[in-house]
């Protein structure tokens, strides 16, 4: 019997164990999927909208216990757990609000007697998530993916098995139709196995690059419908105008939010050098105020890593950084004892090419690279395969739009950091990945579009 452990990141302690679907329950919750569609796609918009809100009640009233199995599954510190159960809530409201409007047929003047467009689901959509947002991730995919029309199977990542059940419990609290979102316990070779089957019309993937290549070529291969977020490394330029304190903790708070695991993560901090060394004791000030612990503990600001593999992981990555040349400014890194604890690292004087600027560092890393002119700023944010979000800062707000417009990325945020909100689309360029979730861009990208005239 193939089993998927969680474990508590902060004491080590196992959480439960969960067996893996067999093949025979997973025929099961296909064929169940498949008959649910049948049904959902014929439902009213307006009566799809009732279970939005239901689902988004039940997330408030059980957001204590929710954002507890967050934290005890992932590490999260609490306080930021239950802000992502309300951020759920409110994808569910938004869609639910805008449903109807965003489905409506569009009519066009053609030479037939009446002529447009409608909008109709493609089914059964596959969603592989990872562990750092667990709710979040599966749900501002699910909020406009149901609304449309289609129905979801979640494959959630491995070390998120009581999140996944617990985000299944809603829909079934909430009483959608049988078989309209289901999750699936499997693990990831059985996932990318599913893909080909006809039971499956598209999939929603977020994770690392070089599973979602898999993912990619697989629904490639079968002509399937593929969105793709891939994570990033997102530069925070502070230009020489800015408004340094507020940059600073802004920085803190961007870089070291949930240990740094953060698809849209302040990254790479690139500032003028007129105003670095200023720029970096007031970083270096927020960073020491962190309190870093029991990530159940409302007090505590920062926890530890998901696990001791991804702990390793950053602290090579820093390991290799310094031995290109790095100096460090903050010495922190990986902790001995009970949990995965990783303490801040702060790194300056990084040479072109090092590890922290080239990959994505999924940790509590701050490189900080300084620039001597806007071109030299641009051509160092640019510098990389990703392009998930940006931040600038600046007093001059048209210079900053201006500058933002060279910055190849999905997100910008000006004066502020970045984050993901339901009324905005949101995906990378470059290797970040393809296609876009939120708005209703995201929306509209497990819709088909039917032409349709009649005479």
């Amino acid at each position: 019997m193939k089993v998927i452990r969680s474990v508590n990141p902060a004491t080590g302690e196992l959480n439960g164990e969960y067996e893996l679907y067999s093949l025979e329950r997973i025929e099961e919750t296909l064929k169940r999927s498949r008959e649910a569609f049948k049904e959902w796609k014929h439902t009213e918009v307006f009566n799809r909208t009732y279970y939005l809100d239901k689902a988004a009640r039940l997330l408030r009233e059980r957001s204590a216990e929710l954002a507890q199995t967050i934290t005890i599954e992932m590490g999260k510190p609490i306080r930021e757990s239950l802000d992502e159960i309300e951020k759920c809530a409110k994808v569910f409201d938004y869609f639910s609000e805008k449903a109807e409007m965003l489905l409506a047929p569009e009519f066009v003047e053609t030479e037939a007697e009446a002529s447009g467009i409608v909008l109709e689901p493609l089914g059964t959509i596959l969603s592989i998530m990872p562990w750092n947002a667990p709710f979040w991730q599966a749900l501002r995919f699910a909020a406009p993916a149901l609304a449309g029309g289609n129905v979801i199977l979640l494959k959630h990542a491995s070390y998120v098995p009581k999140c996944a059940l617990a985000i299944e419990s809603i829909f079934k609290e909430a009483e959608f139709p049988e078989g309209v979102y289901q999750t699936l316990l499997i693990d990831g070779p059985t996932a990318l196995s599913l893909i080909p089957r006809n039971e499956i019309n598209a999939v929603s993937f977020t994770g690392g690059r070089q599973v979602g290549q898999k993912v990619a070529a697989a629904a490639g291969g079968s002509i399937k419908k593929c969105i793709l977020e891939l994570g990033g490394s997102d530069p925070f330029i502070v230009l020489d105008d800015a408004d340094i304190e507020k940059a600073a903790k802004v920085a803190s708070l961007s870089r070291f939010q949930n240990a740094g695991q953060r698809c849209t993560a302040a990254k790479r901090f690139i500032v003028d050098v007129t105003i670095a060394e200023e720029f970096t004791s007031r970083f270096l000030e927020h960073v020491h105020d962190l309190k870093i612990g029991d990530p159940l503990d409302p007090n505590n600001d920062m926890g530890p890593l998901v696990n001791s593999e991804q702990a390793d992981f950053v602290q090579d990555q820093v390991d290799r950084t310094l031995k290109s040349g790095a100096d460090v400014l903050l010495d922190g890194g990986k902790q001995d004892g009970k949990g995965s604890f990783f303490y801040p690292v702060v790194l300056g004087n990084i040479t072109e090419g090092a590890p922290v600027l080239t990959e994505e560092t999924f940790g509590p890393v701050a490189p900080i690279v300084t620039f001597r002119n806007e071109d030299d700023a641009i051509k160092i944010a640019n510098s990389t395969e990703f392009g998930l979000g940006a931040s600038i800062w600046s007093k001059d707000r048209e210079r900053a739009i201006r500058f933002s417009r060279e910055i190849e990325t999905g997100l910008i945020a000006i004066n502020n950091g970045v984050s993901s909100d339901s009324r905005l689309p949101l995906g990378g360029f470059k290797k970040s990945g393809f296609g876009r979730e939120l708005h209703r861009i995201g929306m509209y990208e497990f819709l088909g579009a039917k032409s349709m005239k009649v005479f």
